[in-house]
Formats: structure tokens, sequence, C-alpha cells
């Protein structure tokens, strides 16, 4: 009994070392980035969302971005969110890797700008496995709560300095 114990605990932890090795190890992929106003497409499998997807199961709501601020908002939140590093930024353009806390799964998260629709198109996408359990999903989700929640709070209080200075001026 004790040695099929052993036996069990010891082929676990092979099993999370092997995740862990390969989950480290997968490379960046090629595809992302915008081209031609479109970021790339999702794969066949569950793990991935975005706005620019062309069927049900992928695509999740863009968000209205109608003041110059709003890719900045967004990249001050996906800062603050864990275990998560910015790979790169532009004017447009944001792109951030998110690691899952146990296997250190990576998440590629692309935010980009559309100046002619005053939109953020989103992708969120897993490099490895099939299923996310819709973890991609759900932060591009919370992602977009936080952002209606910060701008509404600014346009608030943008709104009650203005009435402050109109009555202190009249």
């Amino acid at each position: 009994m004790l040695n099929a114990v052993v036996l069990l605990i010891s082929a676990a932890a092979l099993v999370a070392v092997c995740m862990l090795v390969l989950s480290l190890s997968s490379p960046r992929p090629s595809n992302l980035g915008v081209k031609d106003g479109r970021l790339a497409a999702c794969p066949p499998s569950p793990n991935c969302v975005s706005t620019q997807a062309e069927d049900r199961d992928h695509w999740i709501q863009p968000i209205d971005a109608d003041h110059d601020q709003a890719l900045s908002v967004i990249l001050e939140i996906v800062r603050r969110m864990p275990r998560v590093t910015i790979v790169a930024t532009t004017n447009n353009y944001i792109h951030a890797e998110f690691r899952s806390r146990l296997f250190r799964f990576c998440d590629d998260v692309e935010f980009f700008l559309d100046p002619e629709s005053n939109r953020i198109h989103f992708r969120s996408a897993s490099r490895l496995g099939h299923s996310d359990l819709g973890v991609n999903r759900a932060r591009m989700e919370q992602i977009r709560e936080q952002f209606l929640r910060t701008v509404e709070h600014f346009e608030t209080n943008f709104s009650a300095q203005r009435r402050e200075r109109a009555v202190a001026v009249g």
C-alpha cells in the first residue's frame, strides 16, 4: 500500500514538473499584432476569445472607447492584474502575457484601439492546450467591467468639477 502511494505521488510530481517545463518553453506566437486593422483569428479550440471572431463561440463584445485616454486606462488596469508581463505597447496596441498560478501556462492578450470605430478590439488566447475552462473570457469581461467603472468614475468626477466651476463663476 505504501509503495502505491509513493508511486502515485511520484507520478503526480512528474506530471506537474512536465507541465511546468512545457508551459515555460512555449514560444510566443508569430501571428500576433494588428494586420490590416485586425487581430489574429482564434484557433478552432475553445481557449480563445476575440472581438473580431466571426463565430459565436469565440466572439466577445468590444469596448466602446470614445475618449483619447481609453487605451491608457486599459493599460493601467492590465498592469494591476496578477502574473502579467507587458510585452509591447504603441499608441493603439497593447500585448500582454498572463501566466496561470499553478503551472504558469501563458495566455497572450492583445488590445487594439480602432480609430475608425472608436472601439477597443481585443483577443485573449491560450498558447497551449485545448480548453481554458473559460479563463480567457472571464478575464476579458473583468477588464471590460473595470474599464467601464473607471470611465464612469472619471466622467462623474469631471462633470461634478465642471458644475462646481460654473457655480463659482456664475
